[in-house]
This record gives structure tokens, C-alpha cells and sequence, in this order.
């Protein structure tokens, strides 16, 4: 709703709300003949949209009782009619994140199974070049603002062209919406984390447990050839050299963190080769070179999706070898639990695509990293959950 609404647009709009929190499909299929399933109430205290009213509507699943049939087909209704699958309501919450914390199951995966629909699709848009033209309704462009970014995957493609042609006027007050931005700004290594010029934690020591089992699952015997994109703290490149290489190549754009590699030695440990620059520009040339690699791993930082979907199907499939593996940082919208499982259904599609099969091993993440305590200094937690799930990605047999 904007101020310019009517009072016949405001009253339309609590109309379709009330329906949908009534689980009325047959009014609500009248309803949305005139008005949108991303209608907001302006003045309601939880619910802003029809999708959060319906869902919220539901209440708390209790003794394995959950929603009924007339709350099922509103929530296919309204998704049906465009309903936005991660619009955020007033508490912050999409409406996935509703269901989550009432236990309503089957609607969550409604949700989940919606968002990775949509990504999909507008995915697929953008490869066919039919998405530029295309703007965000108010809605979407609403929840971009407020919704916090995860971190490593920072921006949305759609504002990536947008983001770069500020960053040729003026610096960004977050570095990390933008990797070339990120690459000039300064860098801070303190006991147990790296920040970037924004306050953005780039790396922390909490994800030691995790560094060190995606070397053990990519790295199962000695002598292999190995590779890590994006260095940071050294942390996983660590962990890959206690499995004895034959060799292992590390890919680093940043200056700041050459300068690291070259203090701690790294530059003259043996079977270790150190590439300055991005990975963009570094693989084309070892492809050329025909470099085969056993294990492949990639955790850069504010680098979106796109990028890493670039990195599987347009690099790993030529560098790795036959019965090789490829894991990378699985951090995709780790702020929020609706979205990280929709990006790790999307992320296993494409590798499918792609001719990869993948396993998945659940951590259970330090108890004590959500409290606040944690994260002091830093501009926004870039993990809220429970559960890393960790990649291991082969070829088709």
C-alpha cells in the first residue's frame, strides 16, 4: 500500500487480508480479481500481508496436528496469484519464518519449495536476458532494504550493475555489497576474526570445526592435488595441508592478505603455489595450462550466487578430476532459516545441472554463537542457525 492508496484501495486490501486469515479460498479467488496477493495492512501489529495472515492464522502445531486443508489450498492461492515468498512482515519475519516457528511443516516446505521456484525462475530470466527490463515491484524492493544480507553472497544480481557504477563515484558504506569494492578496502585481522573496512566479519575462528571436516570429506588420502579459493585466515588451507598434498594451489585477491601469506611463510611452504588476483582472472590460465585438481574448494567473500554457480559449471567441471571433489562454504542466506534452505535446494539443482551429485553432512554450529556477545564489533551476524550443512560434491558415476 503506498500513500496515495484510496480508501477503497485500504479497505480492498483488509478484505483480501481477512480472507486469508479465514482460509476463505472462494472469496479470497473473488477478491483477488481486483486486488493483489501483496497487499499490505499498514495498520495491523503482525500480519502486513495475506500470505503472514493466513500462515500466522494457523497458529502452533500441537501433538503432530498440523494446518488443515482449507489452510493449505489459501497458501496455493495466494502463491498461485504472486504472493512474494520472502516479503517481510512488520516483526521482521517471511512468512516461512512464521511457519518455522509455529511447526507448521508442511507449509514451511510450501515455502521453501515456492522460494526456490522463484530463484529459479528468475534465474533462468536473467540467462535469457529477460529479466533486465523488468522492475521490482515496491514490495520486493521493501523487503531487499530491509532484509540483512548473509554472508559471502551479499547482492542480489539485478543491483550488481546498479552497485558498480556507484562504486566508480563513491565509496560504499557496506564494501561488501560489491567485491571489487571489497578487494580496495582496508582489512583488520584481531584474535579470532577477520573484518573488512565495514565492519563486516569476513571469517571467524567458530568456523575451525567446519574448515577442517570440508578438508577431511574433500581430501580422504594423502597426495592429492588440492585447491582453496579465498585464503582469509588461512584457516581451511591449514587444515588442507595436514593432509598431505602433493600439491596445493591457493587463490587470493585480496593485497592485505598476501601480505599475510607472505609474514606467515606461506609463499615458501612446500607443494603450496599462491595466486595473486581473482579467481576470474586466475582459472581461465590454469585451464589453459591444463591443471587437474583432486579436491576443489571455494569460500570467497562478497561474491553472490551467481558467482559461484559461474565457478562449478564454468570451472571446477574442467579442472577437476573424474573421481575428484568439490566442496565450497556453505553460507548462502545463513541469516535466515527459510532462506538458506532455499538457496541449498537451488545450489543442489544447478549442480545437478551441472553433471555433480551431492552428499550432505549436517554441524551443529557452536551453542553459544547466537548470543549477542558474539558478534560485538561487527556490523550484522552473518549466521542465525542451528545447523551448517556441508556440501561434498562428485561427479555422476
Amino acid at each position: 500500500m503506498t500513500e496515495q492508496a484510496t480508501e477503497e484501495d485500504i479497505l480492498l486490501a483488509k478484505r483480501i487480508i481477512s480472507a486469508a486469515e479465514r482460509h476463505d479460498v472462494p472469496a479470497l479467488n473473488i477478491l483477488l480479481k481486483e486486488g493483489s496477493a501483496n497487499v499490505q495492512n499498514l495498520t495491523a501489529t503482525v500480519a502486513t500481508s495475506p500470505l503472514h495472515a493466513a500462515i500466522a492464522a494457523c497458529g502452533k502445531a500441537e501433538d503432530e496436528k498440523e494446518a488443515g486443508d482449507d489452510a493449505v489450498q489459501t497458501v496455493e492461492t495466494l502463491l498461485q496469484n504472486g504472493a512474494i515468498w520472502n516479503d517481510l512482515n512488520k516483526e521482521d519475519e517471511t512468512p516461512g519464518c512464521i511457519a518455522l516457528r509455529l511447526g507448521q511443516k508442511k507449509i514451511y516446505e510450501m515455502m521453501v519449495e515456492a522460494g526456490v521456484r522463484a530463484e529459479m525462475l528468475f534465474a533462468r530470466m536473467k540467462a535469457l536476458g529477460l529479466g533486465d527490463d523488468i522492475e521490482d515491484s515496491e514490495e520486493e524492493e521493501e523487503m531487499r532494504e530491509e532484509q540483512p544480507a548473509a554472508k559471502k553472497q551479499k547482492v542480489s544480481p539485478q543491483d550488481s550493475k546498479a552497485i558498480q557504477e556507484v562504486i566508480e563515484e563513491q565509496v560504499l558504506d557496506d564494501v561488501s555489497l560489491d567485491n571489487r569494492a571489497y578487494l580496495k578496502s582496508q582489512l583488520r585481522y584481531k584474535p579470532g576474526i577477520l573484518l573488512d573496512e565495514s565492519d563486516n566479519a569476513v571469517m571467524m575462528d567458530w568456523e575451525t570445526q567446519i574448515m577442517q571436516r570440508h578438508a577431511e570429506t574433500l581430501i580422504p588420502k594423502p597426495g592429492l592435488r588440492t585447491m582453496n579459493v579465498g585464503h582469509g585466515m588461512g584457516i581451511v588451507d591449514t587444515a588442507i595441508l595436514t593432509h598431505d598434498p602433493s600439491e596445493h594451489h591457493i587463490i587470493e585477491a585480496h593485497p592485505q592478505v598476501h601480505q599475510r601469506l607472505r609474514e606467515q611463510g606461506w609463499y615458501d611452504k612446500p607443494n603450496v603455489t599462491i595466486h595473486e588476483g581473482r579467481w576470474q582472472d586466475v582459472l581461465p590460465k590454469l585451464v589453459q595450462q591444463g591443471v587437474v585438481l583432486d579436491a576443489i574448494y571455494y569460500d570467497t567473500f562478497a561474491e553472490d550466487y551467481a558467482a559461484l554457480k559461474e565457478f562449478f559449471v564454468g570451472y571446477v567441471v574442467q579442472l577437476l578430476a573424474r573421481d575428484g571433489r568439490f566442496g565450497w562454504y556453505n553460507g548462502l542466506g545463513a541469516d535466515r532459516q527459510i532462506c538458506y534452505d532455499v538457496y541449498t535446494k537451488v545450489a543442489e539443482m544447478d549442480l545437478h545441472e551441472a553433471g555433480f551429485d551431492t552428499a550432505w553432512e549436517d554441524i551443529n554450529v557452536p551453542s553459544g554463537l547466537h548470543g549477542s556477545d558474539q558478534w560485538e564489533g561487527t556490523r550484522r551476524p552473518y549466521w542465525t542457525i542451528d545447523v551448517y550443512r556441508l556440501p561434498v560434491n562428485t561427479f555422476f558415476k
